[in-house]
């Protein structure tokens, strides 16, 4: 927990859904103490702060969306040597706006709708998928966390998901907005 302060105790105890009275069982410290600390009464010994924040860290870890639940885990791909027509047909077929770009099992690149209008008002509608690709997407763990996610989809379109070197699925920033607020 980075910059994280006494006066957050109550905001974080809450968003991880637990009473002041399970907290303190889990820290090892009275229920009083807990009150008290969330009402800014007491300044509790550094050793029980330590306490009360290591069980809240605990609480946050075990409740933080992972990969494995965001991610599709149908991962629609195309060769380097396909078409741009062929591009278009796949993306519409399947409703996707991005996807990645794959040979014999191993991510090339990514191509997009917005990579792929660029190329026909470009007039590049002859060229190959290979041609306009842009770098592979990251590809992370399963047990990744929505935040290091959600990072990475701010600088790449998608974000794959993979496992002893097998692809398992794919996130988007579609993916998280649909699990995240429902």
């Amino acid at each position: 927990m980075a910059a994280v302060e006494l006066a957050d105790i109550r905001q974080i105890r809450k968003q991880v859904g637990i009473t002041q009275a399970e907290l303190a069982y889990r820290a090892q410290v009275s229920q009083s103490l807990i009150a008290k600390i969330e009402a800014g009464t007491i300044d509790p010994t550094y050793t029980n702060a330590q306490k009360i924040f290591r069980a809240l860290q605990e609480l946050q870890g075990k409740h933080d969306t992972q990969a494995a639940e965001l991610m599709q885990h149908k991962v629609v791909s195309i060769i380097p040597d396909a078409s741009i027509p062929d591009a278009i047909k796949k993306m519409k077929k399947y409703e996707i706006s991005q996807m990645p770009v794959a040979e014999k099992g191993s991510v090339k690149g990514v191509i997009s709708e917005a990579i792929l209008l660029d190329a026909l008002v470009q007039g590049k509608h002859e060229k190959k998928v290979r041609d306009l690709m842009q770098d592979a997407p990251p590809i992370v763990p399963p047990a990744t966390s929505v935040q290091v996610v959600s990072h990475l989809l701010q600088f790449f379109p998608i974000v794959l998901v993979a496992e002893n070197g097998r692809m398992e699925g794919l996130i988007s920033k579609a993916d998280i907005v649909r699990k995240m607020y429902r």
